[in-house]
């Protein structure tokens, strides 16, 4: 009776980490396609970056020759970061239930004595674009 309950815990449990997989799986196709946009320099400076927090469209305002040179730079500088740390925040929210729920997975070991833990792989994530969102929007018509 022990060896069916045991049968039925790890299938269970094999259930659970092939959704497990899944849903990483479809984590990364989600944050390979977040962007995030911040303005700085009283919104002379708009700056967009890709989950990977990299710049992928910078534009300046008809009136940003209102600034000085430090100004800018300083503007956009502000604008990266600000844009960076956000599209982090998102990209953590994505896999925060998968965290969750691999924290509640039981080990092998708890489900069959003696039996080593297996650490599971998380796939690298997928690069993320380097087009700027107009050049996405228009690549979709």
């Amino acid at each position: 009776m022990d060896n069916d309950r045991t049968k039925g815990d790890l299938a269970d449990l094999l259930d659970t980490v092939n959704l497990h997989i899944r849903s990483i799986a479809d984590a990364q196709r989600q944050r390979v396609e977040l962007t995030a946009t911040a303005t700085a320099g009283k919104g002379r400076v708009r700056i967009t970056v890709n989950a990977d927090g990299v710049v992928i469209e910078t534009e300046f305002a008809d009136d940003i020759d209102e600034l000085d040179y430090d100004e800018i730079a300083d503007a956009v500088t502000e604008a990266t970061q600000e844009a960076a740390s956000e599209v982090a925040r998102r990209a953590n929210e994505l896999i925060a239930p998968i965290q969750r729920s691999r924290s509640r997975l039981p080990s092998l070991s708890e489900i069959v004595g003696g039996l080593p833990d297996l650490q599971a792989r998380v796939p690298e994530p997928q690069r993320a674009s380097f087009d700027s969102p107009s050049a996405r929007d228009n690549a979709d018509r």
